[in-house]
């Protein structure tokens, strides 16, 4: 990334870092129902027992801490210092055994814990990127994958926003009286392919109400662009899973590592 795009990226996710677990109803249980989508689209690949899993984009620790408490060996990494703490805070109060470390996925020259069997980059990490940043990443994962190792990533459906162009996120609203919170977002479209999303947590207290405001851009990549960048990276059998079939709340990605390319 430039210094520039590192910036942006970066500012939204070292504030939004101690109210992540907020834009969930229930960040444990969606923590348990992801694992469990997760586990089994794994599963059907990987049926000899416990995974050697790297999580790219580990943010706050959704998808890491799922996989550890599904008993496979986890490794998680993420651009903000400020999420990895987090997550490895969230990972002792459960007494879970995961190594995180700040690494840009675009290199992950940080990662010196050999390959690994899946790499994981969940909840729309990818579009934070420019297409030769997503190239990097892609090839920085493929080098960190055994042989006929395992990437998924999951995104928005941008085939489908790209022809809605929303400006709005409807509001969630969770909680009890009392400790209500409305979550929603706000989405400023910069050109055909870009835009800013504006996410606001609104939260109550025996103060009142008090709003948070995290901004932080994205780039809309398509299914065809992302299956193309993968094959080009020496990826092989890449297939998409719709939530409908998957079980997961956004489009799915897998893909398996070429033997020949990781040889």
């Amino acid at each position: 990334m430039n210094e520039a795009d590192l910036h942006k990226v970066l500012d939204f996710y070292e504030s939004l870092a101690t109210r992540y677990h907020l834009i969930f109803e229930d960040w444990d249980r969606s923590i348990d129902r992801q694992s469990k989508v997760l586990g089994r689209l794994l599963n059907v690949q990987h049926d000899d027992g416990p995974l050697k899993i790297l999580d790219c984009a580990c943010g706050i620790g959704t998808q890491a801490i799922g996989f550890a408490k599904s008993g496979h060996k986890v490794t998680g990494s993420d651009l903000s210092e400020g999420a990895v703490t987090r997550a490895r805070q969230e990972a002792e109060i459960r007494g879970l055994d995961i190594s995180f470390i700040v690494s840009d996925m675009t290199s992950l020259s940080e990662i010196v814990e050999g390959t690994f069997d899946v790499v994981a980059a969940m909840d729309n990490a990818l579009p934070h990127l420019s297409r030769d940043q997503v190239r990097r990443a892609l090839r920085a994962i493929s080098s960190r994958l055994a042989q006929n190792g395992r990437f998924i990533a999951s995104i928005r459906d941008y085939d489908e926003l790209l022809n809605q162009r929303p400006t709005t996120q409807p509001p969630a609203f969770y909680g009890d009286s009392g400790q209500r919170r409305i979550v929603h977002q706000v989405w400023d479209w910069i050109d055909a392919e870009r835009y800013i999303v504006h996410l606001y947590i609104t939260e109550e207290s025996n103060h009142g109400w008090t709003t948070h405001h995290f901004v932080s851009e994205y780039r809309c990549i398509l299914r065809a662009e992302l299956s193309n960048e993968l094959e080009s990276a020496g990826f092989k059998d890449v297939r998409w899973l719709m939530p409908g079939e998957s079980g997961y709340y956004q489009p799915v990605v897998l893909a398996t590592l070429d033997s020949a390319s990781s040889a």
